[in-house]
């Protein structure tokens, strides 16, 4: 694996799953009202078919969406998704099917639209990379300008995914079910990707990986976060000041440096700590702390538990 990987370095660190719940085929008028998810889920929806828009409660922020865009909510925020017309929606009618997933379905004459609705789960503790570095809403527009859209791209990637996401949430197939939730963890990874990708990246770690300028210290503390990183040697890194790289990163991350390498050293140690033959001393270390006094301080404070609490913990769910 590339040193700058990073988002194969950040996936190496979560244990994400993909679950498809509803596929949605409604003619215009139609509303849903999406609460807040549970903690560790990430709502998600992939329009096939039409047009909806999707409004957020809380900071009221709205967004067309169209035919191929995926839309992800990694805070777990509730939101609001309706075909914009304003007027009292169609009753929908709900059907489980054999294949594990609802198909929820009206009747009608207007715009048709055809989605299908999910969710990831983040193992604990890891969904704080998560919310604490990626936007509340996170778009990706499969469809597109057709010089994004080459052959070999990361986009034509997403649209062939989401193309077997179609077919095989279209009857019931044998396997169908465990192929969909395969599909959905890998929509994760791909979507990612490509709003990196983008010229127009989200806040958050997205955007500050796709930065050229702090893409290396990025890419660095992912690839080796024992080592003892300082703000003067990331700034070398990325051939800036000390002043110059920290107004930088703050600005486009909205935390410091040094914020972000706690946070993935203590994933790290959390996965770590899981294993049997790992002492809390050793896992210290490991992750880049000399003091295990120091680590086991860190570690209660950002995980709400110390260490050895954290691992009975996880032992008890392995069971």
């Amino acid at each position: 694996m590339s040193q700058s990987d990073w988002l194969s370095q950040l996936l190496r660190l979560l244990t994400v799953t993909g679950q498809l719940e509803v596929r949605c085929v409604y003619d215009a008028p139609w509303r849903l009202d999406e609460p807040a998810s549970a903690v560790y889920e990430i709502p998600y929806h992939v329009l096939l078919q039409g047009r909806a828009i999707i409004e957020d409660p809380e900071t009221e922020a709205t967004q067309e969406l169209i035919g191929g865009d995926i839309v992800l909510l990694p805070h777990g925020s509730s939101h609001v998704l309706h075909d914009g017309s304003g007027k009292k929606p169609r009753m929908a009618h709900d059907r489980q099917g054999s294949a594990g997933w609802m198909l929820s379905e009206n009747t009608g004459r207007g715009e048709r639209l055809d989605m299908l609705c999910g969710r990831f789960r983040i193992a604990p503790p890891h969904d704080r990379l998560i919310r604490n570095y990626l936007p509340r809403r996170l778009v990706v527009r499969v469809k597109g300008d057709p010089d994004e859209t080459e052959t070999g791209s990361t986009i034509s990637h997403l649209a062939n995914l989401v193309g077997l996401m179609r077919m095989e949430s279209s009857g019931e197939k044998v396997g169908g079910y465990a192929i969909l939730n395969a599909l959905s963890s890998a929509l994760f990874a791909l979507t990612l990707r490509a709003a990196s990708e983008s010229q127009q990246a989200p806040e958050g770690l997205l955007a500050l990986a796709s930065h050229p300028r702090l893409a290396p210290a990025i890419s660095a503390m992912f690839a080796n976060p024992a080592q003892n990183w300082n703000l003067q040697n990331l700034a070398d890194l990325c051939n800036m000041s000390r002043a110059t790289f920290m107004r930088h990163f703050q600005d486009n991350l909205g935390r410091s440096a040094f914020e972000l390498l706690v946070d993935i050293r203590m994933s790290l140690a959390a996965n770590e700590l899981k294993k049997p033959n790992m002492s809390t001393d050793t896992v210290a270390y490991s992750v880049g702390y000399q003091s295990v006094s120091a680590f086991r301080r860190v570690f209660t404070d950002k995980m709400g538990m110390t260490p050895g609490q954290w691992r009975r913990q996880a032992q008890e769910v392995a069971r």
